[in-house]
Parts: structure tokens; C-alpha cells; sequence
């Protein structure tokens, strides 16, 4: 059994799976009033696996068991099974939907000592990323495409390891994963509406959920660039999709329309099918680091000291003003600690989901009133990305900035003043960024915005 089971050390984030601090269960079936409660996962396994087997059976019947039970728990969570149906718990203990749960039973020593073992383990499909979806059924009174929990008694007998069980009823093609990060439990949804302007790792879910469900809804049209980039492109997938499963359409990814998303994209890719077509992790790449931390560096790293300096201005002397340097280094850890405290999240130091989400609503909120002499220009970066296919008052605004500079700087092309983002505008970008920054990314972040107001006001 050794060598076949993998070690895989995961940073939690929304699209990768983890092992939850607790998980919330409804005793009940699921439109039923019911009690939820909360407790940690391991013990939520030790009542699982004391309410489904004996703790009279060999081992390796029991691992085997437990492997599937964890395994059949992970999926729900993964999957938002019921958050993405409109509930607020992550599995029922009605054994019709889910597993047995008996709230309160004692709990046997074998078993906990095995589950305290093993509770970070989880079977996966090879090359998949995602936990399987493992089903199971007594094998005497029901039967059913899945391990047969009477049936891993007597193969235990046989000699089978519970790797070799489980192979024997799921297939040849599993591994078991191990060493798996327990994090703490949450909602995916990132916390502030995804509209055109956004960007970051949420926006590339997103995208690649839109683009496999457009295979079966081809009415979806493909976004080309999944970049993390909230361009036009992507606005138009999200009002098509809400045009065709009868939501508002607004083109803006609210907490309704991304647990839509996440509802459809479980169905069409079968994730909790034990033939599922499985997610595989290149599937779910995307430019955007999961968090950062001190001692990374780059253009991300740019735009968060950006965010954190421009705070800093207006909460001083609360927080910390820092340079924009482009090294996340201890100052920069200060000053995020300092915005951790004050918003009352957890306090790390590190740029993760919940202190980005806290960085963007705060800027947006205090733009308009950011202290003179916070940044060197006076034209105030307006919160969200300019990307090609855009078209506004700031894309106009930069277009006419672009047409000055470049009259100064040949390396600069010229632009038509249009307010629409075209492939002329984009060319201009890029130069600027080329020839002060160091960058070819072709769109106006809080640097490149900075860089070219600051060039247009000292002309």
C-alpha cells in the first residue's frame, strides 16, 4: 500500500480542496427544519464511521471505510454540494442524501485512533485534483455502484489492504493523498461582487467554470484569455448565463450568480458522479498567486503595496505608509499586520483572500478622499482594471493622456481619443509600461495608471 499513496501539501484557496477546521451538519434531510451543528472533522469522521461499521472488523476494513466516508464528505464540501443550492451547512445526516450521523453517540477508541490517523488522507482519481465522489451501501440490504461495506470484511479477510479494497470497488485508476492542510472552513465566494474592472484568482474560476460550461450551453460564448482579467469578454459570458438560467442580467458576478455558476459547473462536470469527469489542476492555473507573503516580489506585489500605502495615507498614523517597491519586505508586512488589526481579520501579515477582499472594498471606499501628497500624481487611480474591449470616462481620460505623452515620447504610439480600449491603446499601454516599468502586461493597473498620470502632469 505504500507505494501507492501520494503526499500532497495544498495551500487552501477556494478551487483547491483542503480538510476543513469544522464542517456544519443538518440533522435532517435537507428541506427539513432541522438543527445544524458544528464540530471538527475529525470528530464529525469518528461519528460517521461509529454509526456506519463495527469496530469488530478487521483493520483494513475499517480504513478502507473511513478512507470513503472522508472521502464522501470532502466532495460536499468541495463541491459546495447544498451551499450552492441555497443552504448554510455542508452535509445532511440523512443516510438518503449523504451519511449516517448520530449527533451526541459514543464514539469507539479503535475507530478514533484510526480517524486522528488518517483524516487528512482523501481519495482522488489519478491526475485529478478534486476528492472523488465515493459512494457506498451496506452490500446485505441495499446494494449500490460503490464500496460494499459488508463486502470489505470479508477481502480484509482475504488479506486485501484497504488500498486494495478500495481499488477493488472504485477502480484501478485512484490514489490516496496524505499530509493534506487543515484550514479553516469557508464560503467560496470571494466576499465583494466580481464586475468588469475586476481581477485576480476568483475572476480565473470564474472563467474557466464559464468556459466548460459553455460546452453543454453553447449559447455561453468562450472567453479566450482566461487571464484573471474581468474584461468584456467575460461580462458577456456572465449575462448570457444569467440570460439562460433566468437570473438578472447584469454581467456582475453576485453571491446568487457564482453559486449558479458553481451549480452548473458541478452538473455538466459530474463531480459528484463516481464517474465524474474529474478537475485536473492545469485546469485551474492562473497568473495569480494564491497569497502573498514577505520575500515575494513583482508587479502583483506592486499593486498590493499600492492599495496598502494609499490606506496607510488615509488611516495614518494606524497604519504604516510604505514605498512602492515591488519586494514584499517587513515594512510591507507591518503595515499589512496594522490593516489586519484594525479590520479585525486575522493577523498574518500575508495578503491572502480575506485581506485582499479588505484592501479593494477599503481603497474603493476612500478614493475620493486620499491625503494630498499620498501619491505623486494627482489623478486618482478609480479602483478597477482597464483592459481592452473597455469603454468609459477613464478610458477616454487615459487615452487623452496617452496623446500627450506620446507627442514628448516617440517610443510611445499615438492614440485616437475614443473612450473605447482598443488594440491602439493597448500598443500605447504596453509602451509605457516597456520603456517605466519593466512590465507587458497591456493593462492599466494602479501602477500603470500612476505612470501615466504622473507623466501627463509634468509635461
Amino acid at each position: 500500500m505504500k507505494n501507492n499513496v501520494k503526499s500532497l501539501v495544498i495551500i487552501s484557496r477556494p478551487d483547491v480542496p483542503f480538510i476543513p477546521e469544522q464542517v456544519i451538519v443538518h440533522l435532517g434531510k435537507p428541506n427539513e427544519l432541522a438543527e445544524n451543528v458544528t464540530m471538527s472533522f475529525p470528530d464529525y469522521i469518528k461519528n460517521v464511521a461509529s454509526s456506519e461499521i463495527y469496530p469488530t472488523w478487521p483493520e483494513s476494513a475499517i480504513r478502507a471505510n473511513i478512507y470513503a466516508q472522508i472521502t464522501f464528505a470532502l466532495n460536499r464540501i468541495y463541491t459546495e454540494w447544498y451551499r450552492s443550492r441555497g443552504y448554510d451547512f455542508d452535509i445532511t445526516n440523512s443516510k438518503q442524501f449523504d451519511q449516517s450521523f448520530a449527533y451526541g453517540r459514543d464514539i469507539f477508541d479503535n475507530i478514533s485512533k484510526i480517524v486522528d490517523e488518517i483524516f487528512n488522507s482523501y481519495i482522488i482519481r489519478k491526475d485529478k485534483l478534486e476528492p472523488a465522489f465515493t459512494p457506498y451501501c451496506d452490500g446485505v440490504n441495499t446494494r449500490c455502484d460503490g464500496l460494499l461495506q459488508w463486502g470489505t470484511v470479508s477481502l480484509a479477510e482475504s488479506g486485501y489492504s484497504p488500498y486494495d479494497i478500495l481499488k477493488y470497488y472504485y477502480g484501478d485508476d485512484i490514489d490516496i493523498v496524505t499530509d493534506i492542510p487543515v484550514n479553516s472552513n469557508f464560503e467560496s465566494y470571494p466576499l465583494y461582487p466580481l464586475q468588469l474592472g475586476s481581477f485576480g484568482r476568483d475572476v480565473s474560476i470564474i472563467q474557466y467554470e464559464l468556459n466548460r460550461i459553455s460546452k453543454n450551453y453553447p449559447l455561453i460564448s468562450k472567453i479566450e484569455d482566461v487571464n484573471g482579467i474581468f474584461g468584456t469578454d467575460t461580462e458577456e459570458a456572465v449575462k448570457t448565463f444569467q440570460q439562460v438560467f433566468n437570473l438578472n442580467q447584469t454581467g456582475i458576478v453576485d453571491s446568487s450568480t457564482w453559486y449558479r455558476i458553481k451549480f452548473i459547473f458541478n452538473a455538466v462536470k459530474g463531480l459528484a458522479d463516481i464517474s465524474s469527469e474529474g478537475v485536473s489542476p492545469e485546469e485551474i492555473e492562473s497568473p495569480f498567486e494564491v497569497s502573498w507573503q514577505e520575500g515575494d516580489s513583482g508587479i502583483w506585489v506592486k499593486l498590493i503595496q499600492y492599495y496598502v500605502r494609499v490606506i496607510g495615507c488615509y488611516y495614518n498614523p494606524e497604519i504604516p505608509i510604505i514605498e512602492i517597491t515591488g519586494y514584499f519586505g517587513p515594512e510591507t508586512t507591518e503595515a499589512v499586520k496594522a490593516i489586519e488589526t484594525k479590520f479585525n481579520i486575522i493577523i498574518d501579515g500575508v495578503v491572502g483572500i480575506q485581506t485582499w477582499s479588505v484592501l479593494d472594498k477599503t481603497y474603493k471606499s476612500i478614493y475620493n478622499n486620499i491625503p494630498e501628497g499620498c501619491l505623486i500624481n494627482t489623478t486618482i487611480y478609480p479602483g478597477y482594471m482597464l483592459s481592452k474591449g473597455m469603454g468609459d470616462k477613464n478610458v477616454k481620460l487615459m487615452q487623452t493622456y496617452l496623446e500627450k505623452i506620446s507627442e514628448l515620447y516617440p517610443s510611445i504610439p499615438k492614440v485616437a481619443v475614443t473612450g473605447l480600449f482598443d488594440e491602439q491603446t493597448e500598443a500605447a499601454v504596453r509602451a509605457v509600461q516597456k520603456e517605466f516599468l519593466n512590465e507587458n502586461t497591456g493593462l492599466i493597473g494602479p501602477i500603470t495608471w500612476s505612470t501615466i498620470a504622473e507623466l501627463y502632469e509634468s509635461l
